[in-house]
């Protein structure tokens, strides 16, 4: 019996129909950009694998400081202790972002570094007196799988079964030079009420790699500052590059006062989540009453073998390396742009960093259940290329490590089917 076929007697893949899905591939390796299959043959993996791997698969550096803090360290409680690698990660980290953000928080992963920071703003309000429970969201937002991160997520098929359990959230429309002004009348109307705002930078990525300017949620966040609505920046898509700067919030002049992280954060070695706040927010829970306590913990929170793997990660970003390959990415991304868009089946392009989104014309509207997402996905790995259409979206968002001969391979695939299919 197979790898597959294992798979398919034990295994409840996410996402996934699976009495209609096509059987799992199997990976035995990765190297770089590079899957392995049992066959061996290669992949290449033009998603980062959920957009998580940025300096590549197997990384020997990741790879050796995780094997060196298996030696020395694999798990403590975190509540009364602490280890080297939790603080200096908080310390390096807080050192990249924005000036007011001081403390950190670990958890598991993105829907759990979302829910700290929810709770946190629900509870600073609390704790200074204040009943305020409703959040600001965008619509199409996606912040996550658990219910707090799926209450201030877009409504939509993923959270359907789930909306009459929900709590309130009000959703708007990413700015635009249109809107805007309705959008802060929006925001002064409800201010006593909102606990906070969440969103994603620059980019709405499970929406379709959606896009919107830095200038508007510049402003947008201005305007919340000025009435006092607190602000969580969810980077866990964002962070480490992805938008050609460290932080998308690099982009903007307003600090959020709460910051979300995961996916890069270890390089897609581990998983690990970190939120991180300021200063004001962090005294609000400081208190003689314990119930003025943040009650949030998870077993494997600051696990020091996750840690270790976010800092070797971090050791890799910071070199000049990583810096170039994104920009030569962004540059590349460019160019193939440049030369496709006027394609007839290209409805829509946009660009982002590294991230670079083609929305393909089917004579609909945009939808995640496009029955083309399953021709492309399946036509792509046929031809050793992992893309991972949302509906009748294709996105490029490689490891940073790609080569151009590989980069410019993905691009020729996606040329012929455009002519193919």
């Amino acid at each position: 019996m197979n790898l597959t076929e294992r798979d398919l007697k034990v295994i409840w893949h996410p996402y996934t129909q699976m009495k209609t899905a096509a059987p799992p591939v199997p990976i035995v390796r990765g190297a770089g950009a590079l899957l392995f299959d049992e066959t061996g043959k290669q992949y290449i993996d033009a998603v980062s694998s959920w957009w998580v791997n940025i300096h590549g698969h197997a990384h020997p550096y990741i790879a050796q400081k995780v094997a060196e803090q298996l030696q020395k360290l694999e798990h403590v409680i975190f509540a009364g202790f602490t280890h080297e690698g939790a603080v200096e990660l908080a310390e390096r980290l807080l050192a990249h972002l924005p000036g007011n953000q001081q403390k950190a928080f670990y958890s598991d992963n993105g829907s759990t570094a979302i829910e700290v920071a929810i709770k946190m703003c629900l509870q600073y309000w609390n704790n200074n007196g204040q009943q305020r429970t409703k959040i600001l969201a965008f619509n199409n937002a996606y912040h996550g799988d658990t219910f707090g991160a799926m209450a201030v997520s877009g409504r939509s098929a993923f959270t359907k079964a789930f909306d009459s359990l929900l709590f309130e959230v009000e959703f708007i429309d990413t700015p635009n030079k249109e809107n805007i002004q309705s959008l802060k009348s929006q925001i002064s109307h409800l201010k006593s009420q909102l606990a906070c705002f969440i969103f994603e930078p620059l980019v709405q990525g499970s929406a379709g790699m959606l896009m919107y300017e830095a200038e508007y949620l510049n402003e947008l966040m201005v305007h919340c500052k000025q009435e006092g609505v607190l602000m969580i920046d969810d980077e866990i898509f964002t962070g480490f590059g992805r938008t050609g700067k460290s932080f998308a919030c690099d982009y903007l002049n307003v600090q959020p006062d709460i910051m979300c992280f995961s996916k890069g954060l270890t390089g897609g070695t581990m998983a690990l989540g970190l939120t991180t706040c300021t200063q004001h927010i962090y005294d609000a829970f400081l208190s003689d009453d314990r119930l003025k306590t943040l009650f949030h913990g998870h077993s494997f929170t600051a696990n020091p073998i996750a840690c270790a793997s976010a800092l070797a990660s971090l050791d890799l970003f910071e070199q000049p390396q990583t810096a170039a390959n994104i920009e030569r990415i962004v540059n590349a991304h460019a160019l193939f742009a440049g030369k496709i868009k006027h394609h007839p089946k290209i409805k829509n392009l946009r660009q982002t960093g590294t991230i670079l989104a083609m929305e393909w014309e089917t004579g609909d509207n945009t939808s995640y259940f496009s029955s083309l997402r399953d021709k492309l996905y399946h036509y792509f790995l046929a031809a050793g290329v992992i893309l991972r259409p949302l509906g009748n979206v294709i996105y490029i968002l490689p490891p940073y490590c790609i080569t151009d001969d590989e980069l410019q391979y993905v691009y020729s695939k996606i040329e012929q089917a455009l002519q193919e299919i």
